[in-house]
């Protein structure tokens, strides 16, 4: 029996859809019946309904161990694809409750019930960061501690430190760090908020970049590493590494809508996060942009994709079909 976290997220509903077509027997965590909903329509959209009627769903929550203990029973293999999204500094204390003690709680009862094997799904975030003069980001690159770092991606690097604990006590463990991912589905959460805003016609573009992956890829890969008994390694899953400009400019054409159109330079976006903060004093609302999402927005870091592909002799799907399928999905579906 095999058991996805995060079912009713992206990642997690697409693993699900992948495991099915493969006849394993899965079993999923869900919090409420309406969670459940978007994965429904995931496989219903593929004309898969008959496979979604095999998955064994458990209600229970990552942080409740009580509820979890039921959902082990049997397990031999777990992803943990759940985890809490958010940039904004209000969510610290839920971000560190989902990500770093749900993975820790995930992580314990995998050895108390004997798992055989624990893929996490963290995030190019939680990656080590460059030295003056260097450009390249790969599994090697060290974590910096004392560098500018998100709630979110401090959470996932914790996470990631629950996980390598769960590897020192005898726990085969495998990671992947995924950038940005895009996937059918999942309407405005994740890099789902991304296309809404371009379709809302956003006007801002900056010149750095990031890395970018297809969610097909990031289920592909984690069940190719988890089937081979590869552990006790970190991959990060990145297709493409792209121009911020190029990737706003790809998802507005395919979504027939206006390009982004004004130069955001960084001395903009360090004024725009100092806004949003007051903004969000004055009336409570939830920040949208950050001192660490602006930081980013310049970024010319590059992924480095080299280990898993050497691994896996793996090929990455090309990002711009993805994009466009994306894209237009999403636009159908609002």
């Amino acid at each position: 029996m095999i058991l996805v976290t995060g079912g009713t997220g992206l990642v997690g509903a697409h693993l699900l859809l992948y495991l099915l077509h493969k006849n394993e027997a899965v079993r999923a965590i869900y919090r409420s019946d309406f969670s459940i909903n978007k994965t429904r329509n995931l496989f219903k959209t593929e004309n898969k309904s008959d496979l979604f009627n095999k998955i064994e769903w458990v209600q229970a929550d990552i942080n409740d161990i009580p509820a979890l203990e039921p959902a082990f029973n049997g397990v031999t293999a777990v992803y943990h694809c759940a985890a809490l999204i958010s940039f904004d500094p209000k969510d610290e204390e839920q971000l560190r409750k989902v990500n770093i003690e749900g993975t820790a709680n995930m992580v314990n009862c995998a050895i108390d019930f004997g798992v055989e094997k624990f893929c996490y799904v963290s995030s190019i975030a939680a990656l080590g960061d460059t030295k003056e003069g260097e450009t390249v980001i790969s599994e090697a690159t060290e974590w910096n501690p004392e560098k500018n770092h998100g709630d979110y991606a401090l959470t996932k690097f914790g996470a990631e430190m629950e996980v390598w604990r769960g590897s020192q006590e005898g726990l085969n463990v495998v990671v992947v760090n995924p950038g940005i991912i895009f996937g059918k589905g999942f309407g405005t959460s994740g890099s789902g908020e991304l296309l809404e805003k371009i379709r809302k016609g956003f006007p801002f573009y900056t010149k750095g970049s990031t890395g970018i992956t297809s969610v097909e890829d990031v289920v592909h890969i984690m069940t190719e590493v988890m089937d081979r008994g590869i552990f006790g390694e970190r991959f990060t899953i990145v297709s493409e590494n792209i121009n911020l400009q190029d990737l706003l400019t790809i998802l507005a054409d395919a979504m027939h809508k206006k390009r982004p159109y004004f130069y955001a330079r960084p001395y903009m976006t360090s004024i725009a996060w100092r806004a949003d903060w007051l903004f969000s004093k004055l009336f409570f609302k939830k920040r949208s942009f950050t001192r660490a999402t602006s930081k980013s927005s310049h970024s010319l870091d590059i992924y480095d994709n080299s280990k898993i592909i050497n691994c896996l002799n793996y090929t990455f799907k090309p990002m711009r079909t993805c994009l466009l399928t994306v894209s237009q999905a999403h636009q159908k579906e609002q």
